[in-house]
């Protein structure tokens, strides 16, 4: 079997930040990577669920929602993929993440789509841990631009 792209980078050298993981068609997947790969700290079930809930709120309510495909979760709890059109261009792309990840860490009330009837796993959500990783993605991105995108070898 062919492997994937994903599996290529050199994850020996992978650093949190935010990385254009591949381009497919009009597609652009970003690679948002909150932790360090096999450094022993990973994102916890609960907080990583309410990221999701929250960036992905965000993200569809934002001005650049037409473009926005998916937002969610890697497997291996690092980090989260960002699926957006590529009328997105990298510089709004790093953007709208920083905002994504102001509007987690000053995110108050209830969690969007929370609910049960809105959510397969309800009782599980963190929203102070995500507040920590949003704020730690805040620092990670603040001098991010475009001429980082790029994985290193």
């Amino acid at each position: 079997m062919k492997k994937i792209k994903s599996f290529e980078i050199n994850h020996d050298v992978l650093e949190k930040g935010l990385y254009v993981s591949r381009i497919d068609g009009d597609v652009v997947t970003y690679d948002v990577r909150m932790k360090k790969p096999n450094g022993g700290d990973y994102l916890g079930n609960a907080e990583l669920h309410t990221l999701e809930h929250l960036l992905a709120t965000f993200a569809r309510n934002s001005p650049l929602s037409d473009s926005v495909v998916y937002v969610g979760p890697m497997g291996c709890r690092t980090g989260f993929y960002v699926l957006l059109r590529n009328t997105v261009g990298p510089n709004e792309a790093i953007s709208l993440l920083r905002r994504g990840f102001e509007f987690v860490r000053s995110f108050t009330g209830e969690i969007p789509g929370a609910q049960k009837r809105e959510c397969g796993n309800y009782l599980e959500h963190d929203l102070d841990g995500a507040k920590k990783i949003a704020a730690d993605m805040i620092d990670v991105l603040t001098d991010w631009n475009e001429t980082k995108l790029t994985y290193k070898e």
